[in-house]
């Protein structure tokens, strides 16, 4: 049986229009770039943008979502277990993500980015608490890592609304062992 190998041409041309974006994200507003400022931008045709992705929107999403997975260090998180420490870090890395975003984003790439985040935390949350209670109890895991998700995403959002007052270990460290206390089932200690 043959193994096939993604051509490192084609994985270059994709990095390329990727980085293309990004650079064009950082100039003007999402809704205002164009799949020919792409296309000049990385010195490529129509067509072979439209080899790699479907339209903007999935170049977006697909930046995003590669953006954000090197911020998780995604397979770091693979054999982590479901404790304070493993909160406070992921928290860390996708309030960095969202700061480093406000950075060069827009308009118009909010709800996308709420949602690639909610996605990649809960099948960490899921994968982690799997682990913890096994496939016995898979329906509510998979309840578990929503809530889990959109809380850790709710929070980051809060602490961004506060104005970065705190920094993210301390805005999300007064919160992680009540959360955590449902999860062990002992109470935190005060």
């Amino acid at each position: 049986m043959t193994q096939t190998k993604t051509d490192p041409r084609i994985l270059r041309t994709r990095k390329l229009i990727m980085d293309s974006f990004i650079e064009l994200s950082g100039k003007k507003e999402f809704k205002d770039i164009t799949v020919k400022d792409i296309t000049t931008e990385a010195m490529i045709n129509r067509a072979t943008f439209y080899y790699h992705f479907e339209d903007i929107y999935d170049l977006l999403e697909k930046v995003l979502s590669e953006v954000l997975f090197i911020n998780l260090n995604g397979n770091d998180f693979e054999d982590k277990s479901l404790n304070e420490e493993t909160m406070m870090e992921l928290f860390k890395a996708i309030t960095n993500f969202q700061t480093s975003l406000s950075n060069r984003c827009h308009r118009g790439y909010e709800d996308t980015i709420a949602r690639i985040i909610r996605d990649q935390l809960e099948i960490i949350f899921y994968n982690m608490l799997l682990r913890q209670y096994g496939p016995e109890e898979n329906e509510g895991l998979k309840i578990s890592a929503v809530m889990l998700s959109w809380g850790l995403y709710g929070a980051s959002v809060e602490w961004r609304r506060e104005s970065n007052q705190l920094s993210p270990e301390e805005f999300i460290k007064r919160a992680v062992p009540y959360v955590l206390a449902g999860v062990n089932t002992t109470p935190p200690q005060t």
